[in-house]
C-alpha cells in the first residue's frame, strides 16, 4: 500500500510558506517523491519535461527567468503547469516572479516557498517524500526500541512477543508497534518499521486485554517509527535440539527487501527473555562497532592449543 501526499501535508511537515494556493490547489495529490529542477525547461526545451513532479526553483532558476521578458517568461511558466504538476516550490526566500503566480492561478497550482538552501531544502523534500510515498508491506512481530536499536521480536503465535515486549518497557525501552509492523524500504541498506495508525501506542496481553502504553507509561514509552536493525526470533525449546552456544551463527532475514541480522532465542520457563534481548541488542552493537567476543574467545583458544602444542 503506498501512502499520498497532499500538498497543504507537505506545507504542514517542512512549514513551507505559501504564496500562492487556495483549497483546491494544496489539496492535489503529489504521487513521486522525485524533485525537478527545471532549468532547460525556462530554455524551452520540453522534450523530457518531468511534469508529474515538484518543481523546485533555485537561485539559478529564478535569476535566469529574471532575464526573460515577461512575455516569454509568462508563456514558459504556462507549459511548466501540467493538469499531474504538484506545485512550484521556491528556495532561499527568493520572491516569485509575478508570471509564476498569474500561471498558478490560472491552472491551480500552489506556489510555496521556504527559506532554506536549495540542496538543504531538495533533501528534505526528498527524504520526507519517499519515507512517505515508499510501499509498504506488514510484517508480524513486535518493534521496541532497545538502547537505540531497532528490535523486532518474532515467533509463533503464543510464545510470549508482547509480554517480552511489556517486560522490556517496563525497563525503559520505547514500542513502536505490537502484533502488525508495517515496514518500507527507505534505501538499499535500510528497513523502517512503523505502527498501523489504528494499533499506535496499544499492546495486547492475553488475559488482560489491549494496553495503552502511551497512557499508563508515558509518552517516553512509545516511539512513531524505527529502523529495523535486528531481528529476535523466540521459539520453543526442544530437549534434543542443538543451539547455537557460541553466536558465530550469522544467519539474516528478508524484510522489504532489505537483509537484516536475526538471533534465535529458545524460549523456557525460567528464562528471562526481557533481559537476553537486552543483552543481545548490546552485544550487537558491540560488534558493528568492531568488538566481537566470539572471535575474540576463538583468537584466545587457538593461541591455548598452540601454546600446548609445543609443550613435551
Amino acid at each position: 500500500m503506498e501512502e499520498v501526499v497532499k500538498i497543504h501535508q507537505l506545507v504542514e511537515k517542512l512549514s513551507l510558506e505559501v504564496v500562492y494556493g487556495d483549497e483546491e490547489s494544496l489539496n492535489r495529490e503529489i504521487t513521486t517523491g522525485d524533485i525537478s529542477r527545471p532549468g532547460l525547461e525556462l530554455t524551452g526545451y520540453f522534450n523530457y519535461y518531468p511534469h508529474n513532479r515538484l518543481q523546485l526553483f533555485g537561485s539559478k532558476e529564478i535569476t535566469f527567468s529574471e532575464r526573460m521578458i515577461p512575455e516569454e517568461r509568462l508563456m514558459v511558466m504556462r507549459r511548466l503547469c501540467e493538469k499531474d504538476t504538484p506545485a512550484f516550490i521556491i528556495s532561499r526566500g527568493l520572491e516569485a516572479p509575478d508570471e509564476m503566480v498569474q500561471a498558478a492561478k490560472e491552472k491551480g497550482l500552489a506556489v510555496l516557498r521556504s527559506p532554506i538552501s536549495t540542496s538543504r531544502l531538495l533533501g528534505e523534500l526528498s527524504s520526507y517524500l519517499d519515507s512517505r510515498l515508499a510501499a509498504r508491506t506488514s510484517v508480524h512481530g513486535v518493534l521496541v526500541d532497545v538502547y537505540g536499536l531497532g528490535v523486532l521480536i518474532q515467533g509463533d503465535s503464543g510464545i510470549g512477543k508482547s509480554e517480552t515486549a511489556l517486560e522490556l518497557i517496563k525497563r525503559g525501552h520505547r514500542l513502536i508497534a505490537d502484533d502488525r509492523v508495517d515496514v518500507y524500504q527507505q534505501d538499499e541498506l535500510t528497513v523502517v518499521g512503523e505502527p498501523p495508525k489504528i494499533l499506535q501506542h496499544l499492546i495486547e496481553i492475553r488475559g488482560i486485554g489491549i494496553i495503552d502504553v502511551m497512557n499508563l507509561f508515558g509518552a517516553s514509552a512509545v516511539r512513531g517509527f524505527m529502523q529495523v536493525q535486528l531481528v529476535v526470533y523466540l521459539e520453543a525449546w526442544e530437549k534434543d535440539k542443538k543451539y547455537d552456544r557460541l553466536g558465530s551463527d550469522d544467519a539474516v532475514v528478508e524484510i522489504a527487501n532489505v537483509d537484516v541480522p536475526q538471533i534465535r532465542i529458545p524460549v523456557k520457563t525460567g528464562r528471562n527473555v526481557a533481559i537476553i534481548i537486552e543483552v543481545a541488542a548490546m552485544n550487537f552493537r558491540a560488534k558493528t562497532m568492531g568488538y566481537d567476543a566470539t572471535k575474540s574467545f576463538e583468537e584466545r583458544l587457538t593461541r591455548l592449543i598452540e601454546e600446548n602444542s609445543g609443550v613435551i
